[in-house]
C-alpha cells in the first residue's frame, strides 16, 4: 500500500484500483494516498476499511497471513 512506502520514503504516493461494483458491477475507480485519503470517481461512496491488527495475538509469520 502507498502509505507504507510513502512514509518510508517520506514522500506523497497514491494508488489506484480498478474494480467494479459487487452489487451491479459498474466499473469503479478508487485512488488511495500515502495519508489513507480514498476519493473514489463519478459520485461512487464505496466503503473502504482498513483492518487493524492486533499484533499481541498475532501467530501468523506476517499480516498478509492473517487476512
Amino acid at each position: 500500500m502507498p502509505f507504507v512506502q510513502g512514509h518510508l520514503k517520506r514522500e506523497t504516493l497514491a494508488v489506484t484500483f480498478q474494480t467494479e461494483c459487487a452489487h451491479c458491477a459498474r466499473p469503479l475507480r478508487i485512488t488511495v494516498d500515502s495519508n489513507l485519503q480514498c476519493v473514489a470517481e463519478e459520485g461512487a461512496q464505496p466503503l473502504v476499511f482498513i483492518p487493524e491488527v492486533n499484533f499481541e495475538k498475532l501467530k501468523a509469520p506476517n499480516i498478509i497471513d492473517d487476512f
